[in-house]
């Protein structure tokens, strides 16, 4: 996987997608800085431990997902490094029988599509539908880092600039604690 090796402040000089542009102008209005590396699509966690190495800190994982009647939806942000166990999180929840969104609903919802998912478009849930839900663990890295909609680019923000990112955009966070496996 092609990764840029130059690691950008701000967003790009050139055009991008509308959703990126509008995750960037909301950046923008709120005077958050970010750094950005480009690369090729990064759709799963091992294309971005590539991304992770120039970027200079772990990536965030961001699963979308819903219950069994596909009626309420979560966005989980935890650890890239992080097993997830669905019942582990349905459990604290308090939902049974958690799965992961349709790319029809990450569309709908998020304006995204399958691997770009990132918490940065839930500027884009202006009904509210989507739960924010954050593993604590993250909290404990001092950056947390996004697709701005398409996981062509990555941002890196500090952990507090993310936090009122997401509450720009009206999601108030439910923390969880995610077990990890024993190590054996």
């Amino acid at each position: 996987m092609y990764v840029n090796e130059t690691v950008f402040q701000g967003r790009p000089k050139q055009r991008r997608s509308a959703v990126e542009e509008a995750i960037f102008d909301r950046l923008d209005e709120l005077g958050i800085s970010y750094l950005r590396v480009d690369h090729d699509h990064a759709d799963n966690m091992d294309d971005c431990r590539a991304v992770e190495q120039v970027l200079g800190s772990r990536i965030c994982k961001n699963l979308l997902l819903c219950n069994r009647q596909k009626t309420d939806y979560y966005l989980l942000m935890m650890p890239g490094d992080k097993p997830f166990k669905t019942k582990d999180l349905s459990a604290q929840l308090g939902v049974s029988r958690l799965s992961f969104a349709e790319p029809d609903a990450m569309a709908r919802l998020l304006d995204t599509t399958p691997g770009s998912v990132s918490a940065l478009e839930l500027l884009f849930d202006r009904e509210g539908k989507v739960r924010l839900v954050i593993d604590r663990e993250l909290l404990e890295d001092t950056c947390i880092s996004g697709h701005p909609g398409i996981s062509t680019s990555t941002l890196r923000l500090d952990r507090e600039d993310m936090l009122a990112y997401l509450a720009s955009t009206g999601h108030t966070p439910v923390y969880v604690t995610l077990p990890r496996p024993a190590v054996e």
